[in-house]
């Protein structure tokens, strides 16, 4: 690496999102995701993808015939995710909003965050915030399905732990530090892109997620009027246990009189 240069860009990010998160099994996770949407009588109709960054996830379940709305507040990820449907049939609306504020036309079937998109709000009134949008924006009875990494796996497989890969254009170098009293983890991540043969771009991005017990997203939902219903440890049907790394949680819709559903004249996307 003969000279490099430094910026610090998300959009840099963005691009290279979908190369370092190659190993992960997107098929077999919309696997288990539409068996539990299904498992809940949710087979067809109108889903949110909440946080759907560059929309792997979102052409998925759009591909199994749901009518797909992906929410992110990141343009250059949607940038992406509008760029991979223009290779494909289906048709996704995607939005550009903060999924701790979003808006949409009216009621859907259904609103689902995976990749551990909730672990990055961090603080509890925030997702007291997304769990009552999520009650007012859902049919009666409606679920809200979504994953999130436990403190176990904070505690044991990356707080504290520096990831490092190699790649032929680009590698990274990815340092991860775990606060066990404000149970935030830290991700330090060191992009480096080759530009040219002896140039190489340097990109930094710093992320924080938060670990919730259970207990917490319980009080949280039922601050906000939805039930809770179901956690499963990852990609089972059994409860989660204390070495579960993932688990899935499901909230239902629970009719509330003063719920409002306002539509959007001109959806910020």
């Amino acid at each position: 690496m003969k000279q490099m240069e430094k910026a610090s860009s998300y959009e840099a990010f963005a691009h290279v999102y979908d190369t370092f998160m190659d190993n992960i099994p997107y098929e077999e996770w919309s696997s288990y995701l539409i068996s539990l949407l299904k498992k809940y009588g949710i087979h067809e109709g109108i889903l949110v993808d909440l946080g759907c960054g560059t929309g792997s996830m979102t052409q998925l379940l759009a591909k199994e015939g749901y009518d797909m709305i992906g929410i992110d507040n990141s343009i250059d990820m949607l940038e992406i995710a509008r760029e991979k449907m223009m290779d494909s049939s289906e048709q996704i609306l995607y939005l550009l909003q903060d999924m701790r504020e979003f808006e949409l036309y009216g009621t859907v079937h259904g609103i689902v965050s995976v990749c551990d998109s909730m672990n990055y709000i961090t603080e509890k009134e925030d997702l007291v915030k997304i769990f009552r949008l999520a009650n007012n924006y859902l049919e009666p009875r409606g679920y809200f399905i979504f994953d999130m990494n436990t403190e176990y796996k904070y505690k044991t497989q990356l707080g504290q732990k520096t990831i490092a890969e190699d790649r032929e254009d680009m590698s990274f170098i990815w340092d991860n530090y775990y606060d066990e009293n404000e149970k935030i983890n830290e991700y330090s991540l060191s992009i480096f892109v080759q530009e040219e043969e002896d140039l190489y771009r340097k990109y930094e991005e710093v992320h924080y997620q938060r670990a919730y017990s259970l207990e917490e997203v319980k009080e949280a939902m039922k601050e906000a009027g939805m039930e809770f219903v179901a956690a499963y440890d990852a990609f089972t049907q059994e409860e989660p246990k204390e070495t579960s790394e993932r688990i899935y949680i499901v909230a239902r819709e629970t009719f509330q009189a003063n719920k409002k559903y306002e539509a959007i004249d001109e959806p910020n996307q």
